[in-house]
């Protein structure tokens, strides 16, 4: 079987514009090449990172950023690599003509199609993750890797397929962090929801941790298979299920605490619904926001009645800590 790279060459100001087309665009799960975060784990400011990193990657730090989403090689999703192609020069020409403002520059925003051989696919995977621990208790590891876990680690086994959820972007990782911290000792008390859960990485780690009821959502098919497929692989079938779904309708679980690893649009989309959706004193997690966006994502949560309890920061990115605000519960319910 044969698969389609979509890759756009941008900038890192022009990251989050594109995934949030992707987004947009029914895409969920992207693979986001930032030499950047190579930079930071060279520099040590990630606290755990990798534990493997390939010499010739070092060497290129002066590359472009690059966003990619993959598809399986059939005639509708060629049809649909060009409807995307079409979009970022239309993403271009909105930035030449001012309206993301005069001093914005998203890099060349090129869009292009690799067609990749199956094995090809599987060997890019082997090459480049390894087993990482990315909490105090947390580690991830790919399927295809061996692993002896030290005293008091959890280990999620990952095979991302097509959802790209492995635990090592700062967004993915901040979540899983404060998440592990608010569990704390009450997890199995505890009903997690895991709002575009993609590869299923934070609801399998949730149930880990101890949590004995968790529902991932996940507007893309593909990844709600992937999701469910990690699921078993972890034994954890009995407490976490994913299905295809939107929180904004049709969504009947109310949780003790709702993680949500998407963007700062998305965030402050869904934090009205996520309000409705947690029970009292309800923490609500959010990440995959830009640092330069954490203000107006953080007043938008708490116009939806959270009040902000921490906000964590790595790299460029950050991740959100709220709990539903004392009194807005009742009005909301009472």
């Amino acid at each position: 079987m044969k698969y389609i790279e979509f890759k756009v060459h941008a900038s890192r100001q022009g990251i989050e514009q594109v995934t949030a087309m992707y987004m947009k665009y029914g895409i969920t799960d992207v693979s986001i090449d930032d030499p950047a975060d190579m930079e930071d784990i060279l520099n040590n400011k990630n606290e755990y990172g990798w534990d493997y990193i390939e010499d010739d990657l070092k060497n290129t730090l002066d590359r472009e950023p690059t966003i990619s989403c993959f598809f399986e090689d059939t005639e509708r999703n060629r049809e649909k690599v060009q409807t995307l192609k079409i979009l970022v020069m239309k993403l271009k020409s909105d930035e030449q003509y001012g309206k993301f403002g005069w001093d914005v520059d998203f890099g060349r925003l090129y869009g292009e199609e690799i067609y990749i051989d199956d094995e090809d696919w599987k060997d890019k995977w082997k090459e480049h993750f390894k087993p990482t621990k990315i909490t105090d208790k947390l580690v991830v590891k790919p399927t295809w890797e061996e692993y002896s876990p030290a005293d008091g680690e959890l280990v999620i086994e990952i095979d991302p397929g097509m959802a790209f959820g492995t635990g090592t972007h700062e967004t993915t990782s901040l979540c899983m962090k404060l998440m592990e911290k608010y569990l704390g000792d009450e997890a199995a008390s505890k009903k997690i929801m895991d709002v575009g859960c993609g590869s299923g990485i934070l609801a399998i780690g949730a149930a880990l941790l101890g949590s004995n009821e968790i529902l991932g959502i996940e507007i893309d098919e593909d990844a709600v298979r992937v999701a469910n497929e990690n699921i078993e692989l972890n034994n954890v079938g009995d407490k976490v299920k994913a299905v295809q779904g939107d929180l904004t309708k049709g969504i009947d679980f109310k949780a003790d605490m709702i993680l949500a690893n998407l963007m700062a649009d998305l965030v402050m989309k869904l934090s009205s619904s996520a309000s409705k959706h947690l029970k009292k004193d309800g923490i609500f997690i959010s990440s995959g926001i830009l640092v330069e966006k954490k203000d107006v994502v953080a007043e938008a949560i708490k116009a939806a009645g959270f009040e902000i309890i921490e906000i964590a920061e790595d790299g460029e990115w950050c991740a959100i800590a709220a709990k539903v605000k004392k009194g807005f519960f009742g009005r909301l319910f009472g």
